[in-house]
């Protein structure tokens, strides 16, 4: 066999063994190379994203569940939840109007998909549309043919039958509200949702812990709903946000690294007198490019800035757009990092020791 032949055999028997050698089947792990979602390793999935690496390959696509990992006998503000901004506007969601849409969307897949793999608080717009309250981009303050989505209620069942599936899991919803009196009250009774709604009297008005999560479990108030209206509270029961909660400034006002300064109907980010904290981290206009960028280590060097902004607090909730994609860990390292540091101190909740007491971190 000449010298040629020979090199060929070694270049075919190198390439046999590359392909051979490579991953499948499940068994990629976080940033191995892959074709498709069943070569990763269970909690990951394929994606490309240019920005942060060639080809395909496995990223992050679920949260560590804080309380299955550690415990749930905390105050409910002593843990970090993803929150998916504007989660009904998503990708291919079944047209409701005679017209297309034409609008943008922030999410891309079903809000039984967000929660089943760890989304735990959701941003809803909710508006009175054709009759009934509907989850709609407004045009000029108004819902239109153009910007809606489909009816609250489609929405609303969904979250219901998570909340009936899955007894430990309490869920937060956050509504832009352009709901005129008691249409929220109805389409939340119709969803069948009251059963677990945690009541307004029952959350702390000056800074003071929530109730454990243990008991909210127990008591079966596992729904904590949060409008912008502030008359609503009086009215139906339905918190009013800034009573409780503070908030930095959303869309490209938000990203600028270094600065974290509060949306305008929030109180300081200092102001501890809320006992929840939450961090927007998403562009004005959404972009499937930038975010899986955004969503990796821009997004925790944020959270280290409005933790200082904030009196030296950690976010209770951070929310994203089409939050699975990022570089590797995306969102989910990013919430994985705030209840490391909230319940352990530690960088990671996976360095939490069990059972330990706040600072105790694994090497």
């Amino acid at each position: 066999m000449s010298l040629y032949q020979n090199l060929l055999l070694i270049t075919a028997i190198s390439a046999f063994l590359s392909i051979a050698s490579a991953c499948s089947d499940g068994q990629c792990k976080l940033l191995d190379e892959c074709s498709s979602d069943g070569d990763c390793e269970a909690g990951l999935y394929c994606f490309a994203c240019q920005q942060g690496f060639s080809g395909s390959r496995c990223v992050r696509s679920t949260v560590t569940n804080q309380f299955k990992l550690l415990n749930n006998s905390l105050p409910f503000n002593k843990y970090a939840f993803l929150t998916t901004h504007n989660a009904y506007a998503i990708d291919g969601y079944p047209l409701h109007t005679p017209v297309p849409r034409v609008t943008f969307t922030n999410q891309e897949d079903m809000i039984t998909d967000q929660l089943n793999n760890g989304a735990r608080a959701l941003m809803l717009d909710t508006y009175d549309f054709d009759g009934d309250v509907w989850m709609c981009h407004s045009f000029g303050g108004q819902c239109h043919d153009i910007t809606a989505f489909g009816p609250a209620i489609d929405y609303l069942k969904e979250i219901e039958a998570f909340l009936s599936a899955n007894t430990e899991e309490i869920v937060t919803l956050i509504l832009e509200d352009y709901v005129g009196p008691n249409g929220l009250t109805k389409v939340f009774t119709d969803a069948g949702l009251m059963k677990y709604w945690f009541p307004v009297p029952n959350m702390p008005k000056n800074g003071e812990d929530w109730p454990l999560v243990s008991d909210m479990v127990a008591n079966n108030q596992r729904l904590l709903v949060f409008t912008s209206i502030q008359s609503k509270e009086a009215s139906e029961g339905i918190a009013y946000q800034w009573n409780y909660m503070v908030e930095n400034q959303y869309g490209d006002g938000g990203m600028q690294a270094g600065s974290c300064p509060n949306r305008a109907e929030s109180s300081g980010l200092d102001d501890k007198t809320k006992s929840l904290v939450l961090v927007n981290y998403f562009h004005s206009m959404s972009s499937k490019e930038k975010t899986c960028e955004d969503n990796s280590g821009d997004l925790i060097n944020m959270l280290r800035t409005c933790y200082a902004a904030a009196g030296n607090r950690w976010a209770n909730f951070v929310a994203v757009d089409y939050y699975k994609r990022s570089e590797g860990g995306g969102s989910f390292q990013a919430v994985d990092t705030l209840n490391g540091k909230l319940l352990c101190g530690c960088d990671d909740i996976h360095a939490c020791v069990v059972g330990s007491t706040s600072g105790a971190c694994t090497p």
